[in-house]
């Protein structure tokens, strides 16, 4: 069933009565600082430590959205290491063509997102010259071995690097997540930049967040709802 963004606000004020002050006040703490203007997209990641500490961070950052691409690895998360982190994330997941790459990068242009590819061979831009400003961007990282697939360097915008001065080449992709979102969401927050959730975008998480925070939340909602 479709609800108004009446019912729904009616409906958030009315799960208001079924859970603790502090809770509450954490969920809006939380979804104040949520942000859609920046998104995470993860080719082929397959070690689950690493695959859950991006998770992590993307929570820690206030990003709400992951783009999962599985071309020819799954995609998993250790439940030790992503602290119950991606139930509060909203994550997709391209996997049903031959060209899942394809698929996701058209799906985010589409939505009005700049594709970022992060890759050490590739200079353009480093992290701290990244313009924040000039839009939506989805920062997409690649498989721990060989990094991102050609097809998604061929078909990116623009490209990231974090510069490094060691016999390493590059960082581990977790590192390298949790470095790129705390930098650019911290320059996000002290920009002129609306990156905040839009009105309606608000009730629905909202929402979605009271659903799974509540006992017996679904059966609560339905009383409600023929109640009203």
């Amino acid at each position: 069933m479709s609800l108004s963004l009446e019912q729904k606000y009616a409906l958030i004020s009315h799960f208001c009565n079924f859970i603790s002050e502090k809770r509450l006040e954490l969920l809006k703490h939380v979804l104040d600082h949520r942000t859609r203007y920046a998104t995470v997209v993860l080719e082929d990641i397959f070690q689950s430590q690493n695959a859950s500490a991006v998770l992590r961070s993307c929570d820690c950052f206030g990003v709400q959205d992951v783009h999962i691409i599985e071309n020819t690895n799954r995609f998993n998360v250790n439940p030790k290491v992503v602290m119950g982190a991606s139930k509060w994330l909203t994550v997709s997941k391209y996997n049903r063509h031959d060209h899942n790459t394809l698929t996701a990068i058209k799906a985010l242009r589409q939505n009005g997102y700049r594709i970022v590819a992060t890759s050490p061979h590739t200079y353009v831009t480093t992290l701290q010259d990244f313009d924040v400003e000039k839009g939506k961007f989805a920062l997409l990282f690649g498989t721990e071995l060989t990094g991102l697939s050609q097809v998604a360097l061929d078909n990116a915008d623009e490209y990231l690097m974090i510069p490094t001065y060691g016999f390493s080449e590059s960082l581990n992709i977790s590192v390298s997540a949790a470095l790129c979102l705390q930098n650019l969401t911290d320059r996000l927050r002290s920009s002129p930049v609306s990156y905040k959730l839009a009105e309606e975008e608000r009730a629905n998480l909202f929402l979605e967040w009271l659903r799974k925070s509540i006992k017996s939340s679904r059966a609560i909602e339905k009383r409600f709802l023929e109640m009203s």
